[in-house]
């Protein structure tokens, strides 16, 4: 393979907006996406509020550092990217799948440092949470309401460690909802959150209720139906990290079906998100993953139901003091972030539990 003489150096601007991606932007490749979209170099500098001769100017300066072309346009015709463009563009957003939980994680660490920084008003609460998109729009949504949530994103019962040892004040997890699954495999994962918290002290609420299931290509060409068929040793699996949620729920249904990861091909292949997952089946890396309705729908791949799930937020009793975490369990029960968790695909609300007892929750 020929060695590839550049490196990369990361940089991050402070911007006025109310919101952004969680994505390391790169001027190249925003200028290639937009003329792969919009077929022109002028409506390409259009869409992005350049100048034409900025863009044009641009993408002959990288031609000549990498001594290959990236556009190919001819009069009359649509400008398209050239193989090498093409790979340029795929590398740029299959590392960008891959990296979507942790560049997430690496954003919110700076926007808490800089909202204590500039806001005498503003909350930071640390977070340690099993990634979950509709939690990314909470965090969105919490800033804009003085909360600035120190969001690291790890496996459920990774998380729930991390609040038992104190390293963090908010807790995400996630396990089958009542009646979706065999209830002696729903059992068996309560047993082993219960096993991570022990006697701690710990309160939950209610986050919200989302759809699980195989991720699959577009029109579901292989006709994949259910669990079972990962049995089968037909389809190319891509699997979740140990520690995760989803990880657990595979791993435990296996058991109880006398099975284990052997039996199922590509197992031991593993991608660190939902979003990754989905990656992989997009790009032909793998035939189907458990992941979220949500993420197969932004991609325009296939999703064959499974079951839904329950998100849950732990806290510590002793937090309750913390402004923090008191506008925390105040702005998920408002009617504007209902609204907002409604108007996205897979979710719904779930009722309003503040101040269960976690050990209740996990029964």
């Amino acid at each position: 393979m020929h060695k590839n003489p550049h490196r990369v150096a990361l940089s991050y601007n402070l911007v006025r907006s109310s919101s952004s991606e969680d994505r390391v932007l790169h001027p190249l490749f925003q200028m290639l996406d937009a003329v792969e979209r919009r077929g022109s170099i002028s409506a390409a500098a259009r869409t992005l509020g350049l100048s034409y001769r900025h863009v044009w100017g641009e993408l002959k300066r990288w031609e000549e550092e990498f001594d290959r072309l990236l556009i190919v346009w001819e009069k009359g015709q649509r400008a398209r990217l050239t193989e090498f463009g093409q790979k340029l563009l795929w590398a740029e957003r299959h590392a960008q799948s891959r990296l979507a939980p942790q560049i997430s994680a690496l954003r919110a660490d700076l926007e808490s440092a800089f909202g204590m920084a500039f806001d005498d008003r503003a909350h930071v609460l640390p977070v340690t949470a099993s990634h979950d998109d509709a939690f990314s729009h909470f965090r969105t949504y919490a800033q804009g309401q003085g909360l600035f949530l120190d969001l690291r994103f790890s496996g459920s019962g990774d998380a729930l460690s991390a609040l038992v040892e104190g390293r963090a004040s908010l807790a995400g997890f996630h396990f089958p909802a009542p009646n979706q699954v065999d209830e002696r495999i729903r059992a068996s994962l309560l047993e082993q959150f219960r096993g991570i918290v022990g006697q701690s002290h710990l309160h939950a609420v209610a986050f919200c209720s989302r759809s699980v299931g195989f991720i699959v290509e577009a029109g579901n060409p292989l006709k994949i139906r259910g669990l079972d068929d990962l049995l089968t040793g037909r389809y190319r699996f891509v699997n979740r990290p140990s520690g995760t949620g989803t990880r657990m729920f595979l791993d435990t249904w296996l058991v109880h079906h006398g099975k284990t990861g052997k039996d199922c091909k590509g197992y031991r292949y593993e991608e660190p998100s939902h979003a990754a997952v989905a990656e992989a089946v997009r790009n032909g890396a793998a035939d189907l993953g458990l992941g979220l309705s949500f993420v197969a729908h932004a991609r325009g791949l296939g999703f064959v139901p499974l079951f839904e799930e329950e998100y849950w937020l732990a806290y510590r009793t002793d937090g309750l003091s913390e402004s923090g975490l008191s506008l925390l369990l105040n702005l998920i029960t408002q009617q504007e972030w209902s609204q907002s968790l409604e108007n996205l695909f897979g979710y719904r609300v779930m009722p309003s539990s503040s101040g269960t007892a976690l050990s209740n929750v996990l029964l």
